[in-house]
């Protein structure tokens, strides 16, 4: 039985109303989809592992790791700055990921030969948090770069929800697969998925391309971006708004290091055998993906146009405040899942895309330089020295929910962040819509 004429005008429009997509825009929300979902996978395949690898080095030494990373970010950076500064910016990501798949394939070789090798384990460690900042911050530059703000308002939230379809794939493909075809398997693995990643890049660039942004001609993709390669870092320091948003990163930084410490801590008192550990991080992982998922393709693009900026990025600090005064007067496992679970999803699901829609009222320059420094050294910076503060407060603190109270306190100054910075992207963007009717006779 055929459907009747007007059944598949209708689905469409359902379709369309359901996920707040307009006119052509279904290639571009499927291509970001898929970028996303790729990405995230390959990494998150590999993340279990990592993660079970830092508590087999001691749950004390963990700071060094975090140290090692942020050192790490600051040799990367200056050279994804030069590789920004002299090829055209549709062409950053694709070089940038292709460098990553070589050295993937490098470390699927080095774990055939020295699989048990700690200093190989440490390596890979500290190369996948470089890794993971620097590719997922690169996709969301173009994602920003293609997109106008009123687009990126609705879509990003859609988009996202590839990151949590591939955090929930991508822990499964690796508890099923690391048995029979091992460590290196998934490595080589991550790299095919991340040339996939590569490839929905491309074809979310083509769909730009067929229906250029009104400003295009002024701001042609094909030129490089020029400068120098700290350019990133100097654009921060010479702006109020990229100065507030790294703050909001670092105290970002801040209270997932408190509590990615806490879960080492807790984890490691209430499981003792390593394969029983990865199997509780890979069902925290699992939850977070589910729950953010759900958010990101039904809640966060209509919150974004509705209430703003401000909304997306204020309401997990609010949560986790209280979450970290319920860890200082009860810091059982249960306790700590749930505020893990909430901080994590409610920052795939609201915090990073109203992060990345900050960048929608910048310049061309920062939302590729600037972003990417504020995104790696400055969100590594912050990790390595809350890792250290941390460490100090559970070494000299009297009483170990010092460091939640510390923690609580950090959330109310990040909540505050929040607004100031969602009120500011407001203006900005109201500016950029008034220049052209100022500028007309």
């Amino acid at each position: 039985m055929r459907p009747a004429p007007g059944d598949a005008p209708r689905a469409s429009a359902f379709i369309a109303r359901l996920f707040n997509l307009r006119d052509d825009e279904a290639p571009a929300a499927i291509a970001g989809f898929a970028l996303f979902f790729l990405l995230f996978a390959g990494y998150f395949m590999l993340r279990p592992v990592r993660e079970t690898m830092g508590v087999a080095g001691g749950v004390d030494n963990l700071q060094w790791l975090f140290t090692g990373t942020f050192v790490a970010t600051l040799v990367a950076l200056p050279l994804f700055g030069w590789l920004a500064s002299k090829v055209r910016r549709r062409r950053i990501l694709p070089w940038t990921y292709a460098f990553f798949a070589l050295n993937l394939l490098l470390f699927a070789a080095a774990f055939a030969v020295e699989p048990d090798s700690a200093w190989i384990a440490r390596a890979f460690y500290i190369w996948l948090s470089v890794f993971n900042l620097l590719t997922i911050s690169l996709a969301w530059s173009v994602l920003a770069d293609v997109l106008a703000a009123e687009q990126a308002k609705r879509l990003f939230g859609l988009v996202a929800s590839g990151a949590s379809a591939g955090g929930l794939v991508g822990p499964l493909l690796g508890a099923l697969l690391v048995g029979p075809i091992g460590h290196a398997g998934l490595v080589l693995l991550s790299v095919l998925l991340l040339c996939g990643s590569l490839g929905a890049a491309i074809a979310l660039q083509a769909w730009r391309d067929r229906a250029p942004l009104p400003d295009e001609a002024e701001r042609p993709r094909v030129k490089p971006l020029g400068g120098n390669p700290f350019a990133g870092a100097t654009a921060v320091l010479r702006s109020p708004y990229l100065l507030g948003t790294a703050l909001f990163v670092i105290l970002l930084a801040s209270v997932s290091t408190f509590l990615y410490f806490e879960q080492a801590r807790i984890v490691a008192e209430t499981f003792t055998d390593r394969t029983r550990q990865t199997q509780v991080f890979g069902l925290l992982d699992t939850l977070v993906q589910a729950l953010a998922i759900l958010t990101q393709l039904f809640l966060t693009g209509r919150i974004a146009t509705r209430l703003g900026v401000s909304a997306l990025l204020v309401a997990v600090p609010v949560v986790v405040t209280a979450g970290f005064l319920w860890l200082a007067l009860a810091p059982t496992f249960a306790a700590f899942a749930i505020v893990m679970v909430a901080r994590r999803a409610g920052e795939y699901a609201l915090v990073r895309p109203g992060r990345e829609l900050l960048y929608t009222a910048v310049d061309d320059e920062q939302k590729y330089k600037a972003k990417n420094f504020i995104d790696t050294a400055v969100y590594r910076g912050g990790d390595a020295i809350s890792g250290w503060l941390k460490r100090a407060l559970d070494t000299i603190g009297e009483h170990p929910s010092l460091a939640m109270f510390i923690g609580a306190l950090l959330c109310a100054v990040w909540a505050v962040t929040g607004i100031a910075l969602g009120r500011a992207q407001s203006r900005r963007e109201a500016t950029r819509h008034r220049l052209p009717a100022t500028k007309s006779p």
